[in-house]
């Protein structure tokens, strides 16, 4: 296929210059003139547009990516046939700047484990988001994984893929013949079928590629691997590399297995066991989410001798045409016959070159001249005034509007537009934008709910239903909040709700008094009450029984008020235990046991000294803190 650098496709596609070129179609990069942004515009070789096959494949692959929303497959936003100039079918896509998968393999070899499990994971997430959809890409390989600049992993070319969504039109023998024969699953080749499954399989091929640097299979023609992908296992990742863990050397040959049966039955199940494996091997670090760019290492540029050569290597056989004596005589002929009509219209075409340029001096010229107005359309007001007025226009504001995508002070557009004309001296009306229409929300806290609906009502927003909650800052009755909250910025007739206060929660209060401290605790707690507790000794309570209540045990209280609780230490006084022939320590601590003070005083030289005599004596009876004396010899 010729190079159509320079071609102006359906009217708007402006394409630059060729950045890739297959069996099937070229890629160009091209600028949109209606939008004024790159793209990507893939055109088919002519003449493969002849055939149905291959044109239904061309569109199954636009309806594909663009029944898919997902930040890591190329977006697709146009298709059609261009009906002017060059006739050629297309596809446009979002102009990925970067490289393939493939050519990072060629020049880095394996990846290590953690970069390339960082590349898996935005793969199986966009081939999730397919198998969601019942769309199986059934061509998957480096060659189809772009990373762009910005090291945004993204999926391409779903011509072979299938689906609910998008019909199916190939056979099953086209389908295996169009594929990547190092990628494809045993199924494609002995059956020519493919589900979700055969994406898992060219997935874990991929991954095996990364991280061992080369091929599970190579022969020397694409008939010998097809057959070992049918009747061999496909190598262990530690065969080939020690450090790689099990689990993920595991997940691969699972992928890879010959039985569909025993793979991820989608890459969804497939990307849980990765993202699983991540977390074990590393799990403090954030595993790569969609949102997130891969770093990107550059990358030498490929000579351009290459893309030379496929050009080349695409430019049609000329076809020598001989003509006969015979022939050469019977045109001479033709041409003395058609000599008074090509005399006839010689003199037509004189009276028509006259005409035209009268017709062009009274226009250009004349009384008929007009001025072309040039384009001010996204500029503002002054950058409209010094273009218009240098022609001698003059300019008016016809309208002030809303717009959601022009920014506020730009122009939306003019009377008469860009590229008409206007009579000299004469005058281009202008329509400027007002930026988005917002309206914010006023503050209506505190105000009662019809006060509050007149102050919505003053702008274009809908008053919603109302909820009602407890507060206990806002009265009841009162309106405590909007949603959308006050002072934000809304569309019109964005419903706007009012949270109206209750009031103060109560809560039913019972009297603890004489029961656990610990139950009163609990319980008032979970009824959120906020309980302060105090501690005091009481000759008549029980040590951690409740002694008074404060409020006392009334029918309601609010909810988060305070109650006080009065908690019993037990009695003041204790009496003097019997430890006299106790070892020291043993005394010591049933004394201190009481809340007694112990002083020891030591007698003798025997090596186990025993209590020979305790001040005060036994059965004294004294308040707790006092001070014991106990003699051991």
């Amino acid at each position: 296929m010729s190079d159509l650098s320079g071609e102006l496709i359906d009217g708007r596609y402006q394409l630059t210059r060729q950045v890739a070129n297959g069996g099937m179609a070229s890629v160009y990069e091209a600028i949109d003139t209606r939008l004024d942004r790159k793209v990507a515009v893939k055109i088919m070789h002519p003449h493969l547009a002849q055939d149905e096959a291959f044109v239904n494949r061309f569109i199954r692959e636009a309806k594909a990516a663009a029944a898919l929303s997902h930040p890591n497959i190329v977006a697709v936003q146009d298709q059609g046939w261009n009906q002017n100039g060059v006739p050629a079918v297309f596809i446009v896509m979002e102009l990925i700047e970067g490289h393939t998968l493939r050519e990072y393999l060629n020049e880095r070899g394996r990846f290590e484990i953690k970069d390339a499990m960082n590349y898996l994971t935005p793969i199986l997430s966009a081939l999730a988001a397919a198998h969601d959809l019942g769309i199986v890409h059934r061509d998957m390989k480096p060659e189809n994984i772009l990373i762009s600049k910005e090291g945004r992993v993204k999926i391409a070319d779903f011509g072979l893929a299938r689906g609910e969504l998008i019909g199916s039109t190939m056979t099953a023998e086209s389908s295996v013949i169009l594929g990547s024969v190092s990628y494809l699953s045993p199924e494609q080749v002995q059956r020519g079928v493919a589900d979700s499954r055969s994406d898992v399989y060219a997935v874990g091929i991929v991954a095996f590629e990364m991280l061992t640097g080369e091929k599970p299979f190579l022969g020397e023609t694409p008939i010998q691997i097809a057959y070992m992908h049918v009747n061999q296992e496909i190598p262990s990742l530690r065969s080939k590399r020690k450090e790689i863990p099990e689990a993920l050397d595991t997940l691969i040959l699972q992928a890879t297995n010959r039985d569909p049966d025993k793979r991820p039955r989608t890459a969804g199940e497939f990307l849980k066991a990765l993202e699983s494996i991540q977390n074990e091997i590393d799990p403090k670090t954030n595993q790569m989410k969609l949102a997130l760019d891969l770093p990107v290492e550059p990358i030498k540029e490929k000579p351009r001798g290459k893309m030379k050569k496929q050009v080349e290597e695409e430019k049609e056989e000329s076809i020598e045409i001989k003509e006969t004596t015979k022939e050469i005589r019977a045109a001479k002929e033709e041409k003395k016959k058609a000599s008074k009509r090509v005399r006839r219209n010689r003199k037509v075409a004189i009276i028509l070159a006259i005409a035209l340029g009268i017709g062009g001096w009274y226009t250009l010229v004349g009384p008929g001249s007009r001025v072309v107005v040039p384009s001010v359309v996204g500029g503002t007001y002054e950058e409209a005034v010094s273009t218009l007025t240098p022609l001698g226009l003059t300019t008016v504001i016809l309208e002030k509007r809303f717009d959601e995508d022009i920014a506020k002070g730009a122009i939306i557009e003019t009377d008469p537009p860009g590229g008409g004309r206007v009579s000299s001296g004469g005058q281009v009306k202008l329509i400027l934008s007002k930026g988005p229409e917002r309206y914010i929300i006023p503050p209506v806290t505190g105000l009662t709910p019809e006060a509050a609906t007149t102050a919505l009502e003053k702008f274009p927003l809908i008053v919603g239903a109302n909820t009602e909650v407890f507060n206990t800052e806002i009265p009841k009755g009162f309106v405590i909040s909007t949603s959308p909250a006050s002072g934000t910025q809304v569309k019109r007739d964005t419903p706007v709700s009012l949270v109206i206060s209750k009031g103060v929660e109560t809560v039913a209060l019972v009297s603890y008094s004489g029961k656990s401290g610990e139950q009163a605790l609990n319980e008032l707690n979970d009824l959120g009450f906020n309980v302060e507790s105090t501690y005091a000794f009481n000759e008549k309570v029980l040590s951690g029984v409740v002694i008074s209540q404060s409020p006392t045990g009334v029918e309601v209280a609010p909810k988060g008020s305070t109650v006080s609780l009065v908690i019993s230490k037990g009695s003041q006084y204790v009496f003097i235990p019997n430890v006299f022939s106790l070892d020291q320590l043993k005394a010591t601590q049933a004394l201190q046991d009481l809340q007694l003070k112990v002083v020891v005083k030591k007698l003798g030289t025997k090596k186990v000294k025993k209590v020979t005599n305790i001040s005060p004596k036994v059965g004294s009876k004294v308040k707790r803190g006092s001070t014991v004396t106990i003699t051991v010899g």
